[in-house]
């Protein structure tokens, strides 16, 4: 699909479609347009005005209304999309817009199709951008794994152009480079485990390498031993594929890098619950998303790359399954994380945190500046939050305050959660350190206080858990149904920031 953005008006386009992105105010009382758009609905014989009436079409945010409009013109068929309060129109907004917009093109069979929105602040770039996302984000489709002919028909879409935005290639281009690090998340997430198990990623990790000049180093299961990290073997030691610990680096092509970041992702490619085995009814088929952090860390990789900010960032994850064998970890046994802490393992399902521990060990021996991990990590996050909310938890408020509005730009929502001292006597052991899990109340918590145990010298860090948007049961604007990539936009507007 063509991408570009032009200066045209929409009564000078002559493409199959028009889309036009409407506000409250741009319907007067009765449901006439304002003077605005009557020159443009003459032009299209009444079919505007007529669409409005029918509809009886407001302009309220989410409303759509999509029809042909036969002979009138060159033109053969409209969509109008509602863009809500004047006052309040936002980027997300128009990614919403956009997402409307692509379905509706969609159902239309558009062949090209001209889009015409207000610009958000007057910022034709970022107007652009948003746009661009949310619009190609809604026409994702997985099919990978389908075997009928059907479904892999090209779209017949084949150009969208951007109108009265002027050149914006830019930000279309920036846009595209985004959506590609989402898609490679969203697919990471979606795939089933017996194609998605930690070889698979560590070759994801060697492609993005060589494609995008990326450092890479993997450390195979004997570095690991060497380097002492008991808790993320202690996970892996029960597969029978080996586990691999990933470790991608960006740097700036010139110049000095004016930050040093890290970025970690919990990369449990199938979790079964280990000896805790998770029953009927706990969601164990939708455990091939438990890597959910890992990709996003992944995806971010891939965005980043094709940005090339002139920012050093490392993304890194443990990865491996956890799984019932022989060779299991057991309730009662002790592991030794590679910064010394002994855990007492009370609960095997509970081993994103012990992957996470040596994962954060690694990275706070980089001397960077801010280290965030991402994690699908407990069912107490979706308890306090939902499915469609992240939690947050930070040592350092700077940190938490660019995180949260890097969220608010991309409209990927996260709230701050506290991180409770107090509490941190329920993951006390009598025999070890720590105990891997604690009370049920606040669990959620004790897991941000037990990851914070592993970060020592970097007094920048903050852990998210992504256990709810990761994964939604149902379409929902630009997210699909199942894998929706969270996270990627939002830490590369971090890292950009």
């Amino acid at each position: 699909m063509d991408f570009q953005s032009t200066a045209t008006s929409p009564l000078s386009w002559t493409g199959d479609g028009l889309a036009l992105g409407l506000l409250e105010t741009d319907i007067q009382e009765g449901g006439s347009l304002v003077e605005a758009y009557q020159e443009l609905d003459q032009l299209l014989e009444g079919a505007l005005q007529e669409a409005i009436a029918e509809a009886e079409f407001k302009g309220k945010k989410g409303s759509t209304v999509a029809l042909r409009v036969g002979g009138k013109g060159v033109i053969k068929k409209l969509i109008l999309v509602g863009l809500g309060e004047a006052e309040s129109l936002s980027l997300e907004h128009l990614r919403q817009g956009g997402a409307a917009i692509a379905k509706a093109a969609k159902t239309q069979k558009c062949k090209s199709l001209g889009i015409r929105v207000p610009s958000v602040r007057g910022d034709a770039s970022a107007t652009a951008q948003a746009l661009t996302e949310g619009f190609e984000l809604a026409l994702y489709k997985d099919i990978r794994f389908k075997s009928k002919d059907e479904d892999k028909t090209p779209e017949p879409l084949a150009q969208v152009t951007l109108l009265e935005l002027g050149d914006q290639s830019a930000a279309i281009a920036r846009a595209q480079q985004i959506v590609s690090g989402v898609v490679l998340a969203r697919q990471m997430v979606a795939a089933p485990p017996n194609d998605m198990d930690p070889i698979a990623m560590a070759q994801i990790a060697q492609d993005l390498a060589k494609d995008y000049g990326l450092k890479l180093e993997i450390l195979e299961k004997e570095a690991c031993e060497a380097r002492g990290m008991g808790a993320f073997l202690g996970v892996a030691q029960a597969s029978d594929l080996p586990p691999k610990f990933i470790h991608l680096t960006y740097t700036p092509k010139t110049g000095t890098a004016r930050k040093k970041l890290a970025i970690v992702g919990k990369g449990l490619t199938f979790d079964s619950g280990g000896l805790n085995l998770k029953g009927a009814g706990s969601g164990i088929e939708t455990m091939k998303m438990d890597m959910g952090g890992a990709a996003a860390t992944l995806g971010a990789a891939k965005a980043i790359a094709q940005l090339q900010p002139d920012v050093e960032v490392h993304f890194i994850s443990a990865v491996t399954e956890n799984m019932i064998s022989g060779r299991a970890m057991r309730p009662g046994d002790i592991l030794t994380a590679s910064n010394g802490k002994t855990i007492e393992i009370n609960n095997t399902d509970a081993e994103g945190r012990l992957t996470l521990a040596d994962a954060l060990v690694y990275a706070d021996q980089l001397g960077v500046d801010a280290i965030v991990d991402l994690a699908t990590l407990t069912g107490a996050c979706i308890v306090a939050l939902g499915n469609n909310i992240a939690g947050l938890w930070s040592t350092d408020d700077a940190l938490a305050e660019a995180l949260k509005a890097a969220a608010d730009s991309t409209g990927e929502k996260i709230w701050q959660m506290p991180m409770e001292e107090n509490y941190f006597d329920g993951i006390k052991s009598p025999i070890a350190d720590l105990k891997n899990t604690g009370p049920r109340a606040g669990g959620s918590i004790t897991a941000a206080l037990f990851l914070k145990e592993f970060v020592k010298d970097t007094a920048a860090w903050a852990h998210i858990d992504l256990a709810g948007p990761a994964w939604l049961d149902k379409e929902s604007g630009y997210n699909p149904a199942g894998a929706t990539g969270y996270g990627v936009r939002m830490l590369v507007n971090w890292v950009l920031a």
